[in-house]
């Protein structure tokens, strides 16, 4: 049959240009990634052959095989899986279509850790090209089930390999190594030898379903013995709690969940009855950097009586739980599912909702009892964790329990609100907020000199979906969620008697003249402009009205497609500062004029930055600006 040889992509060549120089410590997890690569194949075949009974596939004795031949130092991994069609070895294999490439690499280069390297190569699902650690050269040889031709991969991982059509190939897909010489210096041990291949299957692959068989060929000490199956393939899900041990769930949480770091924390759950399934799941320790991509995989792993049925079962747990993984056995579904059925199944609506209340009081468990890992948790987690307070009013209130946020009443550690409503001072009857892009802005905001002057506390929310899940949960523990920039506030009159009243009464009246001309000249950008009781330092701000859209929350709408009106804002201005009060004299005793009117509007534009926004006009407000400055040298 015809050769053809082919380049490398750019990325993959750099990525086998790190492997192949020891990047890694620890090169054994070569044989992890192909034998996780060759059990997925078999998940996959299993799969398709419950799908289409008419497949020509044999699904009698799906197993995995490891053949040693020390005279040729060579290791082979072979599945008889689902196999890759011609076009599939040049996609899959040739090149790397994973949008996390890039981030993989920027991470390889800069692990110093030796725990961090150990595991990167599975993060990222590039496991194939770990092989050329150990190999000079790595020949792959597969046929996909139901097809009658196959295809011979080879390279030596200098920049171009090779594709050649075979007719000869079994189905399935075998992997050879053309190993390198041992060189224990650099951690480079012997893959010939049958004791340390048992080693590393039983440290990473003892879960593997499937059975894995090793055969070794040669003059070792073993000779041609019968073929032994290295793995236990028992469910660690389904053995009791004492018989496993931490390791051996971390090793199956890194399988599954494509991480090289152990789990933050594992949950076990069975449920017996009418209806009996098993779970295992776990929280990770790091968020994925894909985490709030449109092409995030979530879910976990679906069995029916120990037997694989879907990958990532998105119907088992709610979106904001995305990052959880695991493995959830049932005993009463059928084999043949699709994930429409799934989507209707009252059984998986019930496991749905025990599992989702089973993470969630986890999570709780951790805030009571493990501050330091729950703070881990919700340092990586948290964002997502408060869609659930918008999408899923059942657990709202579990949510609301576990949930914290920055706030004024401390530099680095967070509240929780109930935390917060325990530190409310007299007569304070709302829970008050301000969203923001970063602490230091949100702090900086004019919107909180009064709060702060008078200490009151002032959550400091600065995830975008902070700005939804305040509106749609609406209030906690009888207290209402309020934003200090939006509506009126009256801090002055708490706990006071009437003279604060009359003398807020002599000071409007003072300014009205002031106020209905600024409204009206502005009357293209504002709705209202008042004097406010918020502001201690600065001359002015801009405020939403109290049932109006926030700018950020109309972007937001905009950016999904949703045309929302512009709502006009509030300026609020502050009868104590010295711009404003030289403003208002001048307006009474020259009436309106040029000069006047262009202060007006450096004062709103002013107000509009001071909240991280921009004027409507930059250009005119930088003109005026630098006019003012020059007239005043």
């Amino acid at each position: 049959m015809s050769t053809q040889t082919f380049e490398f992509q750019v990325e993959a060549r750099q990525l086998l240009q790190l492997m192949i120089h020891s990047v890694y410590s620890n090169k054994d997890v070569f044989l992890r990634e192909l034998v996780s690569n060759a059990s997925d194949a078999l998940d996959k075949l299993r799969l398709e052959k419950l799908r289409d009974d008419a497949l020509d596939a044999d699904v009698s004795d799906l197993h995995i095989e490891l053949d040693i031949d020390k005279d040729a130092r060579t290791l082979t991994v072979r599945d008889n899986g689902i196999g890759m069609s011609y076009d599939e070895v040049g996609q899959l294999i040739g090149t790397i279509a994973n949008s996390g490439t890039a981030e993989f690499l920027r991470e390889l280069r800069e692990s110093k850790d030796a725990a961090g390297e150990e595991g990167l190569i599975g993060q990222f699902g590039v496991g194939f090209y770990s092989g050329f650690m150990v190999a000079d050269e790595v020949t792959l040889v597969t046929r996909r089930a139901g097809e009658g031709q196959g295809t011979r991969w080879t390279s030596r991982g200098e920049g171009t390999y090779t594709l050649t059509a075979v007719e000869d190939a079994p189905q399935g897909t075998s992997v050879t190594l053309h190993l390198k010489p041992a060189d224990p210096e650099n951690q480079l041990h012997d893959y010939t030898s049958p004791w340390k291949i048992r080693e590393i299957i039983k440290r990473y692959s003892d879960f593997i379903t499937w059975p894995i068989r090793m055969t070794s060929g040669g003059d070792g000490d073993e000779g041609d013995a019968a073929p032994e199956t290295l793995n236990s393939m028992k469910a660690l899900w389904a053995r009791p709690r004492d018989q496993v041990s931490e390791d051996e769930y971390h090793e199956l949480y890194k399988h599954i969940g494509h991480d090289w770091r152990d789990p933050l924390e594992t949950i076990r759950l069975q449920a017996e009855g009418t209806f009996e399934y098993q779970a295992l799941l776990f929280l990770p320790a790091h968020a994925p950097h894909d985490l709030f991509t449109r092409d995030f995989r979530r879910g976990v792993q679906l069995y029916v009586k120990r037997v694989f049925i879907m990958d990532d079962c998105e119907a088992l747990l709610p979106p904001y739980l995305r990052f959880v993984k695991g493995v959830v056995d049932a005993a009463d579904l059928s084999l043949n599912v699709s994930r429409e059925i799934l989507q209707q199944d009252r059984h998986i609506e019930m496991m749905r909702r025990r599992l989702t209340k089973k993470v969630l009081s986890t999570v709780k468990d951790l805030r009571a009892e493990e501050s330091d890992r729950y703070a881990t948790f919700w340092r990586e987690f948290g964002t997502v964790l408060k869609e659930g307070l918008v999408t899923d009013a059942e657990n709202r209130e579990t949510l609301l329990a576990v949930a914290s946020f920055a706030s004024t009443h401390d530099d680095t550690e967070p509240t929780t609100l109930q935390g917060y409503v325990e530190r409310m001072k007299d007569g304070q009857e709302d829970i008050y907020y301000l969203t923001g892009d970063s602490r230091q802005a949100i702090e900086n905001s004019p919107h909180m000199e009064a709060f702060r002057e008078r200490g009151i506390e002032v959550l400091l929310l600065t995830d975008a979906v902070d700005e939804v899940w305040v509106d749609a949960v609406g209030e906690f523990d009888g207290k209402k969620l309020k934003s200090v920039a939006k509506g009126e506030f009256d801090l002055d009159a708490k706990g006071e008697d009437g003279a604060a009243d009359e003398e807020r009464e002599k000071r409007n009246e003072a300014y009205a003249g002031l106020l209905e001309w600024m409204g009206k000249h502005l009357e293209e950008d504002i709705k209202e402009v008042r004097l406010s009781s918020r502001l201690t330092v600065s001359p002015a701000c801009v405020v939403s009205d109290a049932h109006d859209l926030t700018p950020a929350l109309e972007n937001m709408y905009r950016a999904m497609g949703q045309e929302v009106p512009r709502a006009k804002r509030i300026l609020e201005l502050n009868p104590g500062h010295a711009l404003v009060k030289g403003l208002n004299a001048a307006y009474t005793e020259h009436g309106e004029g040029t000069g006047l009117a262009e202060t007006a509007e450096l004062l709103y534009g002013l107000a509009v930055l001071a909240e991280g926004g921009q004027p409507k006009e930059p250009a005119r407000f930088v003109k005026l600006m630098a006019e003012r400055l020059e007239r005043a040298l």
